[in-house]
């Protein structure tokens, strides 16, 4: 269970969630609409999974990323709507028997315990297939956006980190030093970040400069995240001093990118000064 909790988080980060949270809400219901024909309860186990109880970091910090280079919150839904429900994707498969094998997930049952684990398997399947669609709505930028969300997802970074999770359980061991934690949160947690901060740039037409800045942004953000998480959680305790000096730099570095980017950029100083508090 994660112990970083927007609903603690600072006044000005819970404003910003509250005003776009209810607007992803929105837009994956429509994308995931269950309506009509359902075989197997398929559509139904994609709504479980991406509907379900969770903050919407991800997608908030597409459009947080989108308006700090100027762009509408409706031009950054699609991507938003993206990034979630290829998290959610990762959620449903890394549950399985086969991966983590948990049984409860934010307090209710895993997608597979629900539905069953072949249901479960398409939903993800289905999950990660409409993430890609989404992005399709981008028009002119809907090339970039595949290509940004294909490798972070992919079997470099967040593929390879789910591997190298499964890897160090079946040896009955943890990473053997902070280095490798850390290059193990980049790849499960802050390629996903990452990927998120770069397409809502994308989405506001944002120069490559830009983009590459705000995927560092969320880079650091997801790794600081991760590393909170971890030490409040009670894992790897023997990390936790280190990662709590991690925690402030990363979270510094990032409010340094955000600042840069002029006032648009509020949302996402509140949110890295938030992470960088937990150090």
């Amino acid at each position: 269970m994660t112990t970083i909790d927007p609903g603690a988080a600072p006044a000005r980060v819970q404003s910003f969630l509250a005003r776009v949270v209810p607007a992803i809400e929105a837009e994956l219901s429509v994308r995931l609409d269950a309506g009509g024909d359902d075989p197997g309860r398929l559509r139904e186990a994609m709504r479980y999974a991406a509907l379900g109880p969770g903050k919407r970091l991800r997608p908030a910090l597409v459009i947080a990323a989108s308006e700090a280079c100027g762009g509408e919150l409706t031009q950054a839904l699609p991507a938003a709507a993206a990034i979630e429900m290829l998290h959610a994707y990762t959620l449903v498969h890394d549950d399985l028997p086969a991966m983590d094998d948990d049984d409860e997930r934010r307090g209710r049952p895993t997608a597979h315990i629900a539905f069953g684990e072949a249901i479960a398997i398409l939903a993800g399947d289905g999950l990660l297939t409409a993430a890609f669609g989404a992005l399709a709505d981008l028009g002119a930028e809907c090339g970039a956006a595949v290509s940004v969300l294909a490798a972070r997802a992919g079997a470099r970074e967040l593929l390879a980190g789910q591997a190298i999770d499964l890897a160090l359980t079946a040896a009955g061991t943890a990473a053997a030093d902070f280095a490798a934690v850390e290059d193990l949160h980049a790849r499960k947690t802050g390629a996903l970040f990452a990927a998120a901060c770069e397409l809502g740039a994308i989405a506001a037409g944002a120069s490559p400069a830009v983009r590459a800045r705000l995927a560092r942004y969320g880079m650091a953000f997801g790794v600081a995240f991760q590393h909170a998480d971890d030490r409040d959680d009670g894992d790897l305790p023997e990390h936790a001093a280190v990662a709590s000096a991690r925690i402030a730099e990363l979270g510094g570095e990032a409010a340094t990118i955000a600042r840069a980017l002029g006032p648009g950029a509020q949302p996402l100083v509140e949110l890295a000064t938030w992470v960088q508090s937990k150090a």
